[in-house]
């Protein structure tokens, strides 16, 4: 469990120091006073990624161009430093070399909030971020690849652009790409399989219907990731980027045989958007032994009172949950023993 949080410079805090109770917490605050940055600081220093940015430099508060965050578990100290956009990590007093060293013994984290019916209903990197998120905590290899095919994937994309570019140096690329994409599109295939059952039981115990879910990946070629890259080099001349591989590929998702993005009701939307965040907590218990840290963003409030009573019923008892809200009107006479810290200004109130 988690047990103590500090924080320099992080978003909005100057200067933070929390002492987490065991349970977790509701932050209970207005609207940007800092509660979602908190749970932001948590993700960040267990999984090196942020729900609400790809760039290291959003995270320093405005001016300072640093931040540190300090996360105390029962067995280890997290430290993270950026500075100079340079980031320095440390496990209990002890410098790790790199990002897959700092997550070999990290917790697993969920993480839900009102954006995810872009899940269902938005495009497809949100849903490629989704598979990325929980494939880096489940997998190592997936986490190697995925890191190896972004870096030459932009080394590519950059000479695909160079009025003096080489086909070899190009073909080099790609050999690159086609070896590490192949990997992350076959641990893909796996993830979602292994997905599908923790979604349909909680799609069916949150909705309450027996509507069938199905999950599909859609592979941004029917060819083998070399031979595409081979078969569209004029073409992605002409674009001046990579137009194949799994940074354009996606998964669709169904109920009942039809497509949610398009035939779905909102609240069947929302309760597969839950659906699929709640899984990759099960999934990961499932598949480590270890229940999911579990960081709930304002979505109480966004649901019917059964969705509400359904879903906290899902969540698992071994889970340290943290739950932000502007109000508690919504908590009614559920069994919520979570206890009420809140935030004003950056700073917790006591």
């Amino acid at each position: 469990m988690l047990t103590n949080l500090r924080l320099s410079n992080f978003r909005c805090y100057s200067t933070l120091r929390w002492n987490i109770p065991a349970e977790g917490a509701i932050l209970l605050g207005a609207n940007a006073q800092g509660k979602t940055s908190l749970m932001e600081a948590i993700c960040f220093a267990l999984t090196l990624h942020s729900p609400r940015t790809s760039r290291m430099d959003k995270l320093a508060r405005m001016g300072s161009g640093q931040f540190g965050i300090s996360l105390e578990t029962e067995a280890h100290t997290r430290r993270l430093v950026w500075a100079e956009r340079k980031l320095n990590l440390q496990v209990n007093g002890a410098e790790r070399r790199d990002y897959a060293d700092f997550l070999a013994d990290t917790l697993p984290v969920t993480w839900l909030a009102n954006s995810d019916m872009g899940l269902v209903n938005g495009p497809a990197e949100e849903r490629r971020r989704y598979l990325d998120f929980l494939g880096s905590q489940w997998h190592p290899v997936y986490r190697q690849a995925l890191q190896a095919y972004r870096k030459a994937l932009k080394s590519r994309n950059a000479l695909l652009r160079h009025p003096r570019r080489s086909q070899a140096a190009l073909r080099s690329y790609a050999a690159l790409l086609a070896q590490h994409g192949e990997i992350i599109m076959q641990l893909r295939h796996q993830l979602l399989e292994r997905l599908h059952p923790h979604i349909a039981h909680l799609h069916r115990s949150i909705s309450g219907g027996a509507e069938q879910v199905m999950l599909r990946y859609t592979p941004s070629t029917s060819q083998s990731l070399a031979a595409a890259l081979e078969a569209s080099l004029q073409s992605d001349e002409r674009a001046g980027f990579t137009t194949v591989g799994p940074h354009r590929d996606d998964f669709s998702l169904l109920i009942g045989g039809m497509n949610a993005a398009e035939f779905a009701s909102e609240g069947q939307q929302r309760t597969l958007a839950i659906a699929l965040q709640m899984a990759q907590g099960a999934m990961l218990q499932e598949e480590t032994g270890r229940a999911p840290i579990l960081l709930i963003d304002d979505i109480f409030g966004e649901l019917d009172t059964g969705r509400r009573r359904a879903l906290l019923q899902q969540l698992p008892e071994e889970s340290q949950v943290f739950i932000t809200t502007t109000q508690l009107d919504w908590v009614g006479d559920m069994p919520l023993s979570l206890p009420v810290q809140q935030v004003q200004g950056a700073a917790l109130l006591t």
